[in-house]
């Protein structure tokens, strides 16, 4: 018996103990005749039998009637199934703290905490989400989580004062979730399919699915076919294969990352605010690059709500009062030493701890170390293929550059040749920062400079 966290997010709720994640389920149900399937193998299913599936039970926590049938009351009830699917996939059996979205209302709170009284676990704190992941390092006075769910992406301010750390402002942003990406991703990859090779992954419920079961693995592609995705789908004595340029993938969602984009703008007019990106947020293809003009950027480690619930324990957990949600933590010892006023922002650039330490490419991002940049060139083996970023660029030399860490720092070669750095054209050895952004012509993709965050 131990203490374990969960994290309530509907694109993957995730379940961790001290020693990090252990289970995670979407937030996906599927009603199969007398049973409730739960998790992904009823995301696997959803597109099959779409009046059995549901998608919004935690989007739309309520207790109010639904007329779907399947002996299924209100959303609770599918809650509470899930509930009961994470105690015995994540084997939770003790005390539960709970870290929620900003998006919570005080109803859904008491909805949710009243369904896991009634499972085999017992809640004893909750926290918001967004606060629980900035208390990854304080090295600013404010902060911007940006977090995605099924249904939209939630922007969530913090701020510093008087020692604690607390949500400023919670804004909603309907129509950007996972799942409008996939429908926007499925309604591309089904053109090219039509236009390619004249199939329509759509035509069909088993096709469709299995579209969608496999774009999330088309989009993990490395950078070896030059900036395309090679997508293969299999049916009856056939097999169908379409190719999709990764330009056309971005810019068929850049219209989307624009409205969540223009919300962020309007939390992050001061220069210092941090702007925290959840994993999920990070993997959209793009969406990195679209965040230009911001260079305080981290991409947080998946793990870091779940180690930030157990360093911060003591404050969660409730008192004998009950349970209520945590909006405010302090600054602990190990963090406030980091924070810096605004006019020393600038000077810790130059220090280890708010140093890049990836480097992001089409959705790819390379652990800063070695890394040799090259144009149209096929490496031998995936150990040297992993330590590139290979770019296909009509006209340039095959050896482009090298970004290398050192201990002075990190630094860009491009030898002779001149690059756009931050939309400034240089050349030869430059020192790099976070939030660079390197291009090799004025229309190529950037290379971006970004820090993934360990957990606490």
């Amino acid at each position: 018996m131990s203490l374990k966290v969960i994290e309530l997010n509907d694109s993957g709720i995730v379940v961790g103990d001290k020693d990090g994640i252990i289970a995670q389920s979407p937030g996906f149900a599927f009603a199969a005749e007398d049973s409730l399937e739960i998790g992904e193998v009823a995301e696997q299913k959803a597109r099959l039998q779409p009046t059995n599936s549901y998608n919004k039970y935690w989007h739309e926590l309520s207790l109010e009637p639904i007329s779907h049938g399947n002996n299924i009351r209100h959303f609770a009830d599918i809650a509470y199934a899930q509930l009961l699917d994470l105690a015995k996939i994540g084997q939770i059996d003790s005390d539960v703290i709970f870290a929620v979205s900003g998006n919570f209302t005080r109803q859904q709170l008491a909805i949710l905490l009243g369904l896991a009284k009634q499972c085999p676990f017992t809640p004893i704190g909750v926290v918001n989400s967004a606060l629980a992941a900035a208390t990854a390092g304080g090295r600013s006075g404010s902060a911007v989580y940006v977090d995605i769910q099924l249904h939209q992406v939630v922007l969530t301010k913090l701020i510093i004062l008087e020692g604690e750390l607390s949500i400023d402002s919670v804004i909603q942003v309907p129509g950007v979730g996972t799942q409008n990406f996939m429908d926007l991703m499925m309604q591309l990859t089904t053109g090219l399919f039509i236009q390619q090779c004249r199939f329509n992954p759509q035509h069909n419920a088993a096709s469709e699915q299995q579209l969608y079961n496999e774009l999330p693995y088309w989009l993990q592609q490395s950078d070896g076919d030059h900036g395309s995705l090679m997508m293969e789908l299999k049916t009856e004595g056939s097999v169908h294969t379409a190719k999709m340029p990764r330009e056309n993938l971005i810019s068929s969602l850049n219209g989307q990352y624009q409205k969540i984009n223009q919300q962020i703008d309007a939390l992050t007019t001061d220069h210092s605010v941090r702007i925290l990106l959840n994993s999920r947020m990070s993997a959209l293809p793009g969406f990195i690059a679209s965040l230009r003009g911001h260079s305080n950027l981290e991409v947080l480690d998946p793990h870091i709500v779940n180690a930030a619930c157990y360093e911060y324990r003591d404050f969660i957990i409730s008192d004998k009062e009950g349970i209520h949600l945590i909006d405010k933590l302090p600054i602990q010892a190990k963090n406030t030493t980091q924070l810096l006023p605004p006019e020393s922002a600038e000077q810790e650039h130059d220090k280890e701890g708010n140093q890049p330490t990836h480097a992001l490419y089409s959705n790819r991002a390379l652990t800063v170390d070695v890394i040799d940049i090259k144009n149209q060139s096929r490496l031998n083996g995936h150990a040297a293929a992993s330590r590139a970023i290979v770019m296909s660029l009509p006209g340039l030399p095959e050896k482009l550059g090298r970004i290398e860490k050192r201990p002075g720092g990190i630094f860009l070669d491009c030898w002779v040749k001149e690059v756009l750095l931050n939309n400034n054209r240089v050349s030869g050895e430059q020192q790099l920062k976070l939030g660079d952004r390197i291009q090799f012509t004025k229309d190529s993709e950037e290379i971006c400079l970004i820090q993934v965050s360990n957990a606490i």
